[in-house]
Parts: structure tokens; C-alpha cells; sequence
């Protein structure tokens, strides 16, 4: 399979709000808009997109109806410190304060009005013992 775009769908009962939220907090910008999905767009790069969905839409399968659950999106930036200072300044909810970590990363993770936690990222270089975890290539 030859995959031209993928994104995640967010399911919710609160469309226009987790919208929002996404345009707010992390440059998005509508794309499509009705009352039951949003298609978003990164204002930054259009490769990155996400989608809100009322979760009990019609055309998803009845028994997959809801609300999301279980999901963690993850964003790469360039500069986690800023985003982190501008996500407590805007008031966000802060459930893993910034730190570096061994496996390479240096983030904190809040969430969206769903409680779909959102991990905020910059790469660093792992420690020596996550460095031999990696396969050959991965970091270049």
C-alpha cells in the first residue's frame, strides 16, 4: 500500500471546541468545516494535518461510536522550551513538567479538552545505553 497523507482523527462530542483548541494552541488552521468534522491543517507545514469528528457520526461503524480514548500525539519542534513557556502562559494543563530523557527526548506532555494527552518533543541525543537500542541509520 502506497500511502499519500496520514493523520489522526480525533472523536469527540466536541467538535468545534477541540478545534479550536488545536487552532489556539498549536497553529492549525480549518481546511474543511461542518458541524460534525473539521479537517485541520498546520499552519507551519502543510504535511501535518489532524481531524475532528463527532464520534457518533453516521459514518462510523456503530459499534466504534464514541469518544477517543487511549491516543498520545506526539509533536516534534524545534524549540520545546518555548512551546512549553507559551503552553503555561496560555494556562494549559501541564501533566509531565519539561525534562530531558534518556531515550533521546526532551518534552512535556499536556492535553487537549478530550484528555488526548499531547507530548510536545525536541530530539536530543539518547544516552549511550538507548544509543544501542537504535537500528543502524536511525538517527542520521
Amino acid at each position: 500500500m502506497k500511502c499519500t497523507q496520514f493523520y489522526p482523527v480525533i472523536m469527540t462530542d466536541k467538535v468545534a471546541e477541540t478545534a479550536t483548541f488545536y487552532q489556539t494552541y498549536f497553529k492549525f488552521a480549518s481546511k474543511f468545516e461542518s458541524d460534525w468534522y473539521i479537517h485541520l491543517q498546520s499552519t507551519e507545514d502543510e504535511k501535518v494535518n489532524i481531524a475532528v469528528l463527532q464520534g457518533d457520526h453516521e459514518t462510523v461503524p456503530e459499534p466504534a461510536r464514541g469518544k477517543i480514548s487511549g491516543l498520545l500525539l506526539n509533536f516534534e519542534v524545534d524549540d520545546v522550551d518555548a512551546e512549553y513557556e507559551r503552553a503555561q502562559k496560555n494556562g494549559l494543563s501541564i501533566h509531565l513538567p519539561i525534562k530531558n530523557e534518556a531515550f533521546g527526548q526532551r518534552h512535556f506532555i499536556t492535553s487537549d479538552p478530550n484528555g488526548v494527552l499531547i507530548d510536545v518533543i525536541k530530539i536530543i541525543p539518547p544516552s549511550e545505553e538507548f544509543l544501542k537500542q537504535y537500528v543502524d541509520g536511525a538517527l542520521a
